[in-house]
């Protein structure tokens, strides 16, 4: 039987907000700071703008003015804070039982915050362990 990290890894899967929904997509969860144009609210099943990277740090990333390196950095801080913390425990807690995939509009899951999130909400086990 896998361990916990395992199966969240199993579990949580990355896909583009504007590829059409599969049914091995299990609980939709959208995490970016701007709700995408032309996507209709049910097209997800839990919008979680406070996971997504702040508006300051997209801009910086987008701009050139960090790096990818610098930006999960800054984005893991971001993501420290308690009530976060608490978010990513949730998700890790749904992702231990079935799938859920992340969201974003990024066509590439490669300098995605998507890839940083999935990382975060699997090391999120270790604070409740």
């Amino acid at each position: 039987m896998p361990d916990i990290k395992e199966r969240l890894r199993q579990n949580i899967k990355l896909g583009r907000i504007y590829d059409p929904p599969s049914e091995g997509d299990g609980h939709r969860v959208l995490a970016t700071r701007y709700w995408p144009r032309g996507v209709r609210g049910d097209a997800v099943d839990e919008y979680q703008s406070k996971l997504a990277p702040s508006r300051e740090l997209i801009r910086e990333f987008r701009k050139g003015d960090l790096s990818w390196p610098a930006f999960g950095r800054r984005y893991k801080q971001e993501l420290s804070t308690e009530a976060l913390q608490s978010e990513l425990r949730r998700l890790a807690k749904v992702a231990s039982s079935r799938v859920i995939t992340l969201l974003c509009y990024c066509e590439m899951e490669t300098d995605c915050h998507r890839t940083l999130l999935r990382e975060a909400i699997i090391e999120s086990v270790n604070q409740n362990a």
